[in-house]
């Protein structure tokens, strides 16, 4: 009797010991909040994914360092789309089935966000992009946001830009990616300079793989354009630019925010030089919080930070404002993303809207953001810095 009192006494000791370690997981769990960061780590499109990578990682470092959201830690996970939509839907499935993961900062590219927005629009899993410019991006889904300006805002900015500010250039060539983010964009710029009376002398399509442009780029020539506007991403631009002087190309080149990235100056050379972009943010243009940022980034990371870098540090600050005022640890997953985007609905006035470092974030009724300025860099002496001239009010 006494031998089975003490193997029962062991059995139960074992069966205890044997529960404490996943009784302990699942305590963990519930003090870790995870949300997903989606972009393009690899691929013609990596130099922005870097750095969103590390304006993400900064957010996330001064948020558990202060203690976390509401004493749980915030982890993101990382997921890869390459910059491309068919990788983008399998990364949207992979992040909308894991149930740990409570709301997405991306996607970067406009057809990796347009990819994903069924599968979280089905889901019910917020995505708040930190750089799709498309029109439609936001449209028929109410759980996809973005932190920055449309296309059609964008590409009606650079043609008056062209009109109002640099006024001796009266003829303009376009020379788009054939995606969705290149065309959107020239279709914005071209309806606009139309209606203006810009003289458009060429239109061209290219193909995000090509590295070869020069055939376009004679016949582009051969139009004598005072100006050409490429609307496109970095690696291609770069290309663009640095063929387009070869071939004896004089005019003056104009980007959008897709060739904002510091690969574009790598790739271009010295042909970058007097390169004019447009962005949704300038560092030069900023208040004491941006600037503090730059500092911290810069510290953790060993380099400056990027307007890419700025708007998914504000995107992660915003997920994490929304899990602090809402996160409920006897809700159900469902509910916890729901409130999440019942959030950053809310945010619908200036009054009510998130104060971060690349400004005031409110919404309307589709997720687009409102009121956001577009600014205008130029390259000197091989840098990025904000033009003598901006334009800051279209009315």
């Amino acid at each position: 009797m006494r031998n089975c009192i003490i193997i029962l006494l062991i059995v139960g000791l074992v069966s205890i010991w044997g529960c404490q370690p996943a009784s302990k997981d699942k305590q963990e769990a519930q003090r870790e909040l995870k949300v997903a960061v989606a972009a393009p780590f690899t691929g013609n499109a990596a130099a922005f994914g870097e750095m969103i990578k590390r304006g993400a990682e900064l957010r996330e470092k001064e948020i558990n360092d202060a203690g976390g959201i509401n004493g749980m830690k915030l982890t993101l996970i990382f997921e890869d789309d390459a910059g491309r939509d068919a990788e983008a839907s399998l990364v949207a499935e992979r992040i909308a089935s894991n149930l740990q993961i409570l709301a997405v900062v991306g996607h970067f590219n406009s057809s990796c966000s347009l990819a994903g927005k069924p599968i979280y629009k089905r889901a019910g899993i917020v995505e708040l992009s930190p750089g799709s410019t498309n029109v439609t991006v936001c449209e028929g889904s109410d759980w996809t946001f973005r932190n920055l300006y449309r296309d059609d805002f964008q590409g009606q900015f650079i043609a008056r830009y062209i009109d109002e500010v640099l006024t001796d250039l009266q003829s303009v060539a376009v020379f788009f990616d054939n995606d969705d983010y290149g065309r959107g964009l020239r279709n914005a710029f071209v309806e606009e300079a139309e209606k203006i009376g810009l003289n458009l002398v060429a239109d061209e399509a290219y193909e995000r793989d090509s590295t070869n442009f020069k055939a376009q780029l004679t016949s582009i020539k051969a139009k004598n354009p005072d100006a050409i506007f490429i609307s496109g991403l970095y690696g291609q631009a770069g290309l663009i630019v640095k063929q387009g002087r070869e071939t004896g190309i004089t005019a003056q080149f104009f980007g959008a925010d897709g060739i904002d990235s510091p690969d574009f100056l790598t790739i271009a050379g010295p042909a970058a030089e007097g390169t004019y972009l447009t962005t949704p943010f300038t560092f030069g243009a900023a208040g004491e919080d941006a600037q503090q940022m730059a500092t911290n980034f810069e510290a953790l990371h060993g380099m400056a930070p990027d307007t890419w870098a700025a708007l998914t540090y504000d995107a992660v600050g915003m997920i994490a404002e929304a899990l602090e005022k809402t996160y409920n640890q006897e809700a159900s997953v469902r509910d916890n993303r729901k409130a999440i985007r019942d959030h950053l609905a809310s945010l619908d006035t200036p009054e009510e809207g998130y104060v971060g470092v690349t400004g005031i974030t409110y919404f309307d009724v589709n997720g687009d953001t409102v009121n956001k300025p577009a600014y205008v860099k130029i390259v000197e002496d091989g840098q990025f810095v904000a033009a003598d001239q901006q334009l800051l009010d279209l009315n």
